[in-house]
């Protein structure tokens, strides 16, 4: 009896379970409280409403962080029922360092700093701000921020690549400009690292207009970094375009895949007809 509550509870945290009116209370239940807690957190920069509204806000503080550590705790207790966290010990531990879970675990432990340790009120303050980390407690139940994962890491060399020409495209321009702006603007273009904001503002076609060059050469180096950064933002769009459309092509297939045979429903049904 005792294994089929914790079967059960796993299956019901983890959306498995067949019983889907429970599951999916769970699920939109955790979804609302963690809308309602960023809500919170918003409100609580507000001054004036802080100040009139402080007992209901740690009230509700207090509730939601009771209820995401019993969820918490819930999910390292039942983990053990997913073949691949069996083991009692070292399984828990496993699931307890895995991505989400340490998700879950930052949105509730800044609560428990001020009561464990001393610490001054502006700190308090500061990590009553990193409760906006639980938004990312959304991504264990949304299948678009899960597909939205799942991309970035296929993609993951791509954007390493992308990640390097753009350091090396910041570097180039940075000192080309250095040299260029120097001179005539020492205290703007003192080094090169000091260039290097500039060329960030360039490259990403932000161009703050606090430093510009002047110079003809200066000028006609900012035309081709701005013209380089509209090219080079368009290469992690298509990035993403392609790993979502080969992650939809992936979830159309599986969603025709034969539950005996194995093979897709179209291959399937071609072999039952020429056997």
């Amino acid at each position: 009896m005792f294994n089929d509550i914790r079967k059960h509870v796993h299956e019901s945290l983890e959306a498995q379970s067949h019983r889907k009116r429970i599951t999916h209370f769970i699920q939109w239940f955790i979804v609302v409280l963690i809308a309602l807690n960023i809500l919170a957190v918003m409100v609580d920069s507000i001054d004036s409403i802080w100040q009139q509204y402080s007992r209901i806000l740690y009230g509700f503080e207090v509730v939601s962080v009771a209820i995401f550590t019993v969820e918490y705790l819930l999910r390292i207790w039942s983990c053990v029922e997913d073949e691949q966290w069996k083991h009692p010990v070292i399984g828990r531990l496993k699931y307890a360092t895995s991505p989400m879970v340490l998700i879950d675990l930052v949105a509730i432990l800044p609560f428990y700093f001020p009561l464990v340790f001393h610490i001054d009120l502006r700190f308090i303050r500061a990590v009553r701000l990193t409760r906006i980390f639980r938004v990312l407690k959304l991504g264990r139940h949304s299948d678009a921020l899960q597909m939205f994962g799942r991309v970035i890491k296929a993609k993951r060399n791509e954007f390493a690549v992308t990640a390097i020409v753009v350091f090396i495209l910041v570097t180039i321009a940075s000192s080309l400009v250095y040299f260029a702006e120097h001179e005539a603007q020492p205290k703007a273009f003192a080094s090169i690292p000091h260039a290097m904001w500039w060329a960030v503002m360039t490259l990403s076609t932000v161009g703050y207009g606090d430093i510009y060059p002047i110079t003809p050469s200066g000028r006609f180096l900012a035309a081709l970094v701005a013209l380089l950064g509209v090219a080079l933002f368009a290469m992690p769009t298509a990035i993403l375009a392609s790993g979502f459309m080969a992650e939809m092509q992936s979830k159309h297939k599986k969603d025709f895949v034969c539950p005996h045979c194995g093979e897709t429903i179209d291959a399937a049904n071609e072999a039952s007809r020429n056997g």
